[in-house]
């Protein structure tokens, strides 16, 4: 084998890992070798020793039997020290503790990664009727005010390229035709703020700000209020303490 033989085959072991790596992260639990060879599609025998060698690592963890596979703790490890190490989450933390306490709502903080968002930070209501929320959730921008925010800080055609003309819903409000998101998001850069139509959970509302430090944005902000907690007052409180939390993060940020 030549070195550049081996250097190939270097790279394609690690793209093998972090694939796999992201196969776990995108479903939660225990997989048997047989399901994950089918959906990666790598060879058995190969896929079974990398396995092993994560495992080995703590990379990736196996069930009692040894013969089931999930993700294992350095992965939160490492998820751990992103946020840890995150200037943005660092010096937005005083303006969503004061959105929180201004709306008595759930708020996120989230990051456009490709197609989707990643919640990057939290501040869970104190209602007992709240929405479910965790740092390190995915979901489809195109379904909830935070990516919609971010989106509408792009240019139509930058939306095209991004997104595929077809768009999976995650309930029966949400949109599936790019042109007619794209004309959303023309409403979203005339009023400043994105709204989540009950698209990624029945019964929840949520606006969304885009975070002005970089152009186009990749961060925004939201505030999440079940449906039958909204009232007209209770909407414009929320938006006049997003357009605030906005600013105060422009201001916070103007550095990064």
């Amino acid at each position: 084998m030549t070195a550049g033989d081996a250097a190939g085959a270097q790279v394609k072991s690690a793209v093998r890992t972090v694939e796999l790596l992201e196969y776990f992260a995108g479903r939660p639990g225990m997989h048997s070798l047989a399901a994950v060879q089918e959906a990666i599609g790598y060879p058995k025998s190969s896929l079974y020793m990398l396995l092993r060698t994560l495992v080995e690592l703590g990379w990736v963890e196996t069930d009692a039997t040894g013969t089931r596979y999930g993700i294992g703790v350095r992965a939160l490890l490492v998820g751990t020290s992103y946020i840890d190490g995150d200037e943005v989450v660092a010096a937005a933390r005083p303006a969503l503790d004061r959105l929180a306490d201004d709306t008595t709502e759930t708020i996120h903080l989230a990051r456009l990664d490709g197609t989707s968002v990643v919640y990057l930070a939290t501040r869970r209501s104190p209602h007992c009727l709240r929405p479910f929320t965790r740092v390190g959730r995915r979901l489809p921008a195109h379904s909830t005010s935070l990516g919609k925010a971010i989106l509408a800080t792009y240019t139509d055609d930058e939306v095209r390229a991004l997104l595929p003309p077809e768009l999976p819903a995650l309930t029966e409000h949400g949109l599936t035709d790019r042109e007619r998101l794209i004309e959303e998001l023309h409403r979203v850069r005339e009023r400043g703020f994105a709204v989540d139509r009950e698209e990624n959970t029945v019964g929840l509302r949520c606006f969304g700000v885009a975070l002005p430090y970089r152009v186009p944005a990749r961060d925004a902000v939201s505030c999440s209020v079940p449906v039958a907690r909204l009232t007209p007052a209770h909407e414009q409180t929320i938006k006049d303490a997003l357009f605030e939390a906005r600013d105060r993060l422009a201001l916070a940020t103007r550095r990064l």
